[in-house]
């Protein structure tokens, strides 16, 4: 009986010990279907922590989150987002999430904004001009015939009261009669009475002053007072020293009071008759000083000073003449050269400034790259200032310190359309939530360059431009198969399509959940 009786009871225990197995072993694969359900990556939960539970994001990367597991409205389960993970880093809207790894290779480098003054050149082109003030032009004022030239050629260097040219003229030679003869006449009454003095001096004097108000020389009009001869022809001699600019006198030639024989230019100094566009003209100021270049001698730097700015603008160009006055040693500088101005100007007040690569202008609005931390950056639109040829003022949008990328923002296609790349950094987090195969920072990249899906056309709307897509699949925004409505970036797309095309598009988010496609093929 005892024999029996230990029998029955360790047929009992075994029994036991084979349900308990069981138990236990059940319980052991639903505790692990439960972890796989929450992790996909079991392998690696005995290696690291369990990870805290920030909230859950929309699957279609809207800037909506939820501290429990809800829906959307198309029934995707939104996506859970841990402490730590690249999730978390990517969840925030409108930022982008690139690893450290993917920042070094692209190069991407950072600088602070700083306050500055920021002095800028302003540069334009000009001509070389004379100085108007400094032109003399030899013009008789009275009628006669060109007897003899001593100055035949255009170009020439003269000096003051060298010789030109010598006249006769009729009313010349009369002038100096009368001249000759009043002077004879007061030398005559010198011992008659002080009134028939008084005419006949008042008669030289006005002889005097007609030969004197024909440019006769005080040399001339000397030597006919005291030997009363009266020359048949006059030496005139010119007013100025320069360089005859344009000669009109001719051997021989007959002269009207007023014909211009001759122009004299003093080209020790000359005028800059720069151009400057309208965009810069209120950084121009009389006084500034000038930096001009000639191309005839570019290792020649000379400064000038800006002297006048004209009130009048070229509408065919833009542009206002500024003039800017220049000394000329040596007379190098001759008048119809071009001439390449600099003028130095600077800024009224400091501001916050960024370098000029870090801006992204669409020509609408400009964007600059924010680093939060590393590998994290927030675009931000900002409103812009003044500019220097190496930084632009920042009037809104970023503050004193912040970092900004100034190279390798290339991230965003600056050849595409600039809204749909935009919308895709907003949409960033929801490319790169998930913790599958596609890492956070290929992600940014796929967003970017738009995703691909296979599927089956199912309606066609031409007039709203969009397509119902029954499509597969879509791993780089993991998205389960599905059918969903898509925009088309143009009508030319939707030519040749029907219900029930199988065809391959490549999509992208325009602004958030807006998606449109910019390649069909069947």
């Amino acid at each position: 009986m005892k024999t029996g009786t230990g029998w029955t009871l360790g047929a009992v225990l075994v029994a036991l010990a084979g349900t308990g197995g069981y138990v236990v072993g059940t319980r052991g694969h639903a505790d692990v279907s439960r972890v796989d359900s929450a992790a996909p990556n079991t392998g690696d939960l005995a290696a690291q922590p369990a990870k805290k539970l920030l909230y859950y994001r929309n699957p279609m990367g809207l800037p909506d989150t939820s501290p429990t597991p809800k829906k959307d409205p198309m029934g995707m389960d939104y996506i859970a987002v841990y402490e730590g993970a690249a999730e978390e880093e990517a969840a925030a809207p409108g930022q982008v999430v690139i690893s450290t790894q993917k920042v070094q290779k692209l190069g991407v480098r950072v600088e602070a904004a700083q306050r500055r003054t920021l002095d800028k050149t302003v540069r334009a082109a000009g001509r070389i001009e004379p100085d108007e003030r400094r032109l003399t032009t030899i013009a008789p004022k009275f009628e006669g015939y060109v007897e003899r030239l001593f100055v035949n050629v255009t170009g020439q260097a003269i000096g003051k009261g060298q010789p030109l040219f010598e006249a006769y003229s009729p009313e010349l030679v009369s002038a100096q009669r009368e001249y000759a003869i009043a002077a004879q006449g007061v030398t005559a009454l010198k011992d008659a009475g002080s009134q028939a003095q008084a005419g006949m001096q008042q008669l030289a004097q006005s002889s005097l002053q007609r030969l004197k108000n024909w440019d006769i020389s005080d040399e001339q009009i000397k030597a006919l007072s005291s030997t009363g001869t009266v020359q048949r022809t006059l030496t005139f001699r010119s007013p100025a020293s320069g360089i005859v600019m344009e000669k009109k006198a001719v051997q021989g030639m007959r002269f009207m009071p007023g014909d211009m024989l001759y122009q004299v230019a003093d080209l020790s100094r000359v005028w800059v008759i720069a151009d400057v566009f309208e965009q810069d003209l209120a950084l121009v100021k009389n006084g500034a000083k000038a930096r001009v270049t000639i191309n005839a001698y570019p290792d020649k730097a000379l400064t000038g000073t800006v002297t006048y700015v004209y009130p009048t603008l070229k509408a065919e160009t833009r542009t206002v003449p500024v003039r800017v006055e220049l000394d000329n040693p040596g007379l190098l500088i001759k008048p119809g050269m071009f001439a390449q101005v600099e003028l130095q100007v600077a800024a009224k007040a400091q501001g916050v400034t960024v370098p000029v690569s870090a801006v992204i202008d669409s020509g609408t609005r400009q964007i600059v790259l924010v680093q939060l931390k590393e590998g994290r950056y927030e675009p931000r639109e900002v409103k812009l200032g003044a500019r220097s040829d190496s930084y632009v003022e920042v009037l809104r949008g970023v503050t004193e310190g912040e970092q900004v990328v100034v190279s390798a923002n290339f991230l965003i296609d600056a050849e595409s359309n600039l809204k749909a790349a935009i919308g895709g950094f907003a949409s960033a987090p929801a490319a790169s939530a998930s913790a599958a195969p596609v890492a956070a920072s290929d992600t940014v990249t796929a967003t970017s360059a738009g995703h691909h899906a296979e599927g089956t056309v199912e309606e066609i709307n031409s007039t709203s431009g969009t397509l119902s897509l029954a499509h597969g699949p879509i791993p780089s925004l993991k998205w389960p198969a599905m059918t969903m409505e898509f925009k088309v970036a143009n009508a030319a797309l939707l030519q040749g399509l029907k219900p029930g095309a199988k065809v391959a598009v490549e999509f992208v988010e325009r602004q958030p959940g807006e998606w449109v496609i910019t390649s069909v093929k069947k």
